[in-house]
């Protein structure tokens, strides 16, 4: 259940007999043809599709994430390292005050993934409550990576991984056909400006698309996948 369509009663009413929320994590940032909010719209409507059945609410995403890399394409945002492992110390500071003990960030971008430092660091602090904190990047989870290896072993930026009907924005029409992906070893090391020569559209190459039944087929390993972690992913049950 979104938080957004609950008041803070029946959250406390929740807290009688559950503790366990989800909060997403994703980024504003290119996505090549699709929408720039491309990851924090996945985090959150997998984390909503999958809690859903299980009753566990789900915080709004956090739509900005680490991508400095991506900053010579208008729109995209990016936070400092420092600022955003601040963010999330205080929102997990706030989330434990209020009672809630097993916390589950499912994230959408791969450039936040340095963040998993932090929560060892603070759970380690809050060993006396406990508070359990698990990080998940749903979009390279094992059964739903498997399940996009159905169609392509190439998965990048800005491809047809991303390109579900909800990520997809009016006036834009994606490209058919596939571009020469750039390697990872490459993009990892360019700086802003150089990531703009190098990937003009900001796709990073392979398939432009996939059907839709293809992309629903991944879309479904990657809620299932979410949902299993919800239920059986904890130490502490």
């Amino acid at each position: 259940m979104k938080i957004y369509d609950r008041n803070w009663m029946q959250i406390e009413d929740y807290l009688d007999h559950d503790d366990r929320i989800v909060l997403p994590v994703g980024s504003t940032e290119q996505h090549g043809y699709l929408s720039l909010g491309t990851d924090a719209i996945l985090a959150e409507r997998v984390a909503v599709e999958a809690a859903e059945p299980l009753g566990i609410p789900v915080l709004p995403a956090l739509p900005f994430g680490m991508s400095p890399y991506f900053t010579a394409y208008p729109g995209s945002m990016s936070l400092r390292m420092s600022t955003y492992i601040e963010v999330i110390r205080d929102l997990l500071d706030v989330i434990a005050g209020q009672g809630f003990r097993r916390v589950a960030l499912v994230n959408g971008h791969g450039g936040n993934a340095p963040i998993t430092g932090l929560i060892r660091e603070w759970t380690s602090v809050h060993r006396d409550e406990p508070v359990e904190v698990l990080f998940h990047s749903w979009y390279n989870a094992p059964q739903t990576a498997a399940a996009a290896s159905r169609f392509s072993d190439v998965q990048l930026h800005g491809g047809w991984v991303e390109n579900f009907a909800w990520t997809r924005v009016d006036g834009a029409e994606v490209p058919e056909g596939s571009i020469e992906p750039l390697p990872r070893e490459v993009t990892a090391s360019l700086s802003r400006i150089e990531m703009r020569t190098a990937s003009p559209d900001g796709s990073h190459g392979g398939d432009y698309g996939r059907p839709d039944a293809d992309m629903q087929t991944v879309w479904d390993a990657g809620v299932l996948e979410v949902r299993d972690l919800l239920e059986n992913g904890w130490i502490r049950k």
